[in-house]
């Protein structure tokens, strides 16, 4: 099996995109050759990406793609020959154009339902893989995910090329050889460059199969990104724990520092005791976001003066220059963060109230000073409606945007809440409206942590009702895959608070008190209806995303439930009645009844025994009676699995019902009497959910 190597050498990538470059260069490469028929089964492709090539090794590429049969498909018979079956213009036209030299009698006839049609049966040619590598490279580079075209002049002054970079070498090795293929103004060579420091020759690729290795030995190159990040990882995590701490280490920095460097080497530096004063999400985020470090913590989770970096440079004096040059910029940068955290201390959360009206929120819906009134009138409903403390709720409120204020969260947005929590219980705040400020913000993203104290919980529902009552009330709906305000994940939050916490509070209540709020607004609409099926399709995908099918979720949302907190437990007891044997017959003719009623109307629910003529609307009645008190109990004690199970002994009755009896009879009275039966049957039945919607 013979492997083939491509290499693009590049200025440096963009580092936040390297990931998603090298990974759909590889791909598209490897697509193409396969569609090609140049890959033998069992290949592998092994993706590079490095700050200065994207590269791809594939191992069992054919040197020429195989002969291929095919059929291609020409003309009508009637079309294509005359009368004494010679070609016809049309025919011979429709040959040359597909380049088919071949004697008209050896087409094939070949009826397709509707015309007899001639087709050519033929053998085509392999390809040589300098064509199909062409056509792959092609593919590979122009389809790539580019965050941002860049557009330079080759060589030659004149000619212009667009790519996410300059590009300086490109090799394509098929095994030893070179395949002189081309792109973007270069042609193919064996010769790359190597580490921009440790290396200062071109490099030449003696093969494929030897690319790696030789750039680990010679170019001073680890061009794998996997496995540079695999050795940052283990590296930082081993020495973070050499010194008795925990590396921090997000994911998004892991993989933006190992598309930073080509030959990662880690070193340890350090900064003074003293700006460890400082709230640790301030220095941390001010090591991350502006040098790329990975900070440390003790065991108690408290932050160390240490941290990591990254380089790609091996320092004849063990990196000592370094370590210290990092720690002078570090230091410059923490001294920042200090003097930001001492100014905005010298003035109280309070004093910097006035000052939100000065902050635009929307311009349809006014100033930040305006939300937060609006904010702390749902708190305060909120918060009886959940048991949480009122003028701790109202107070956390009023106090939650005006960190957005201060000089440290001017400079780094992510921090709001959190200095805000940090700011207020320096002011003297107590505990739960500081916690409450912090947490408002939860659940920010899929799987965050949700407000952890009533107060808290009580002022994140305040503030993300304001903002979807809001939104909606002006028209700012998410359209398709457009959600520009984030409304899908406030949604989204509100229920995962309603239904983990265990909030027994109606949906239409919140939003309701959500409303009432917007009223001060000028020319606000009345989106209730509108913010309701919103949240009803937000549960719909929540629980789908869940495991529950469409059929178990529509048959549960068909009734509208206005406590979001029943709706698992509804879900469960509709999967466990599926489960009955009685199940699919119970579901259909619940579809039955529902269309017969949808049709008649039936004007009330009152049964006369009196009218039954039969034994089998008697024996419903009597089923019916004995279930409906049952049923009553189940449900008003959130007993929705037994009480969908107790519907089992129903399926004999309601079958023989339909067996023998005519609902609508000529008699008015009788019919009506019928109709009230079956329509107390099918509230019963759909108390917990529309089991119609079960039906197959």
């Amino acid at each position: 099996m013979t492997s083939l190597l491509v290499e693009l050498q590049t200025e440096e990538l963009p580092p936040k995109a390297l990931k998603k470059l090298s990974e759909a260069f590889a791909q598209n490469l490897t697509k193409s050759l396969a569609s090609q028929h140049f890959l033998e089964e069992g290949s592998q492709t092994t993706v590079y990406g490095s700050p200065r090539r994207l590269a791809a090794l594939v191992t069992g590429v054919l040197a020429k793609s195989p002969d291929e049969a095919f059929k291609q498909k020409l003309v009508p018979v009637k079309v294509g020959l005359d009368a004494d079956g010679n070609p016809t213009p049309a025919l011979e036209k429709k040959m040359k154009a597909l380049g088919i030299v071949a004697d008209v009698k050896s087409l094939k006839r070949v009826n397709d339902g509707k015309n007899e049609q001639l087709f050519y049966e033929g053998i085509r040619p392999g390809v040589e893989l300098v064509h199909g590598l062409q056509t792959a490279l092609d593919a590979a580079a122009f389809n790539l995910p580019i965050p941002k075209v860049m557009h330079y002049q080759l060589a030659d002054g004149t000619t212009t090329v667009s790519f996410v970079r300059p590009a300086k070498h490109l090799v394509a090795l098929y095994g030893e050889d070179v395949v002189p293929v081309t792109l973007l103004g270069l042609k193919a060579d064996r010769l790359t460059s190597g580490h921009r420091f440790h290396t200062h020759e071109l490099i030449s690729l003696r093969s494929a199969d030897g690319y790696e290795d030789q750039m680990m030995t010679e170019a001073k190159v680890m061009p794998s990104f996997a496995k540079r990040r695999e050795k940052i990882v283990h590296d930082v995590v081993e020495g973070a724990r050499a010194i008795g701490g925990e590396a921090i280490m997000p994911e998004d920095l892991i993989d933006e520092v190992t598309a930073l460097t080509e030959w990662p080497v880690i070193y340890q530096s350090s900064f003074e005791e003293e700006f460890l004063k400082v709230p640790q999400e301030c220095l941390i985020l001010t090591m991350q976001q502006n040098q790329k470090y990975f900070a440390v913590q003790d065991e108690q989770g408290r932050l160390m003066n240490r941290f990591f970096l990254v380089s790609q440079l091996e320092a004849k004096d063990g990196g000592v220059e370094i370590s210290a040059g990092n720690a002078r910029v570090v230091r410059a940068r923490l001294a920042d963060a200090k003097f930001f955290y001492d100014q905005d201390r010298l003035q109280t959360l309070e004093s910097r109230i006035p000052l939100l009206k000065n902050v635009v929120y929307h311009n349809k819906l006014g100033t930040q000073a305006e939300r937060v009134e609006r904010v702390k009138a749902i708190a305060a409903k909120v918060a009886d409606l959940i048991g949480a403390n009122r003028e701790e709720a109202v107070r956390a409120a009023q106090l939650a945007k005006v960190d957005l204020l201060t000089q440290m969260v001017g400079e780094f947005p992510e921090l709001q809440g959190i200095m805000g929590e940090y700011y207020a219980l320096h002011d003297g705040e107590s505990k739960d409206v500081a916690l409450a400020i912090r947490e408002h913000y939860q659940p920010r993203f899929a799987g965050d942590a949700l407000p952890s104290t009533p107060v808290s919980l009580a002022v994140a529902l305040a503030d993300k009702l304001e903002t979807l009552s809001g939104l909606f009330g002006i028209g700012q709906m998410p359209t398709g895959d457009k959600d520009p305000f984030a409304l899908r994940r406030h949604a989204l939050g509100v229920l995962r608070m309603l239904i983990e916490k265990r909030l027994n509070v109606a949906i239409t209540d919140l939003v309701d008190i959500g409303y009432e709020a917007m009223k001060s607004v000028a020319n606000i609409q009345d989106a209730r209806s509108e913010l309701l099926a919103f949240f009803e399709d937000r549960i719909r995908v929540m629980f789908k995303d869940k495991g529950y099918s469409a059929q178990e979720v529509d048959a549960v949302l068909a009734t509208h439930p206005t406590m979001v907190l029943d709706v698992p437990a509804r879900l469960e007891a509709v999967r466990a009645f599926a489960q009955l044997p009685e199940a699919e017959a119970l579901a259909a003719a619940n579809k039955r009844i529902g269309n017969i009623i949808k049709k008649s109307a039936p004007q009330t629910d009152v049964v006369d025994a009196a009218l039954f003529d039969s034994e089998a609307e008697k024996a419903l009645y009597a089923a019916l009676c004995e279930a409906e008190p049952r049923a009553k109990a189940d449900y008003e004690a959130c007993r929705y699995t037994e009480l969908l199970k107790s519907l089992a002994p129903m399926k004999a009755p309601v079958d023989r019902f339909f067996e023998d009896v005519m609902v609508n009879v000529e008699d008015a009275q009788v019919r009506a009497n019928r109709l009230a039966l079956l329509l107390r049957l099918h509230r019963t039945m759909n108390m917990v959910a529309e089991l119609s919607r079960l039906a197959k």
